[in-house]
């Protein structure tokens, strides 16, 4: 029997909120539930995609597709997960410092679950970069390679 990821149970039962870590909060949250957390290195997150979501109304009308940026926009997030995890850097803000080699591989559609992964590969002061890749069932859906800065919210 194959046992998918979602029905695996947690590996850490006592992982925070998303919200607990990441100002964001809906409508602009893409992450439901952290999965899997190394802080300072890596995050493994779930977001369903939201039928109802308005920019679904037009992304494309009678033919609803997730609109690469907001798969990218959830990566980001999973990352900043691992990044505010960090005790170091707890209360920071992450903002976006670039995006590179994004690739999409497969339409997400509204009502499935999208699997996030980041991971944090390098880090200097309060830049880094990071890699992440979504998917859906198995199927890898964007790649791509994230950029961020992490500053006191004050400055932004």
């Amino acid at each position: 029997m194959t046992v998918g990821w979602a029905t695996l149970p947690r590996i850490v039962p006592d992982l925070p909120a998303p919200t607990d870590l990441l100002p964001h909060r809906p409508p602009f949250l893409f992450v439901d539930e952290i999965l899997d957390l190394v802080p300072g290195e890596s995050a493994r997150a779930r977001w369903r995609v939201d039928p109802d979501a308005a920019f679904f109304a037009g992304h494309f009308p009678g033919n609803p597709i997730l609109p690469g940026v907001i798969i990218v926009e959830a990566l980001a997030q999973t990352g900043a997960l691992a990044a505010l995890a960090d005790p170091e850097t707890a209360g920071k803000l992450a903002l976006f410092g670039g995006i590179g080699q994004a690739r999409f591989r497969r339409v997400v559609r509204p009502g499935e679950d999208l699997l996030l992964e980041t991971t944090l590969t390098r880090r200097r002061g309060p830049l880094g970069q990071g890699t992440g890749t979504a998917s859906v069932d198995g199927v890898t859906a964007c790649t791509a390679e994230l950029t961020f800065a992490l500053v006191d919210p004050e400055a932004a």
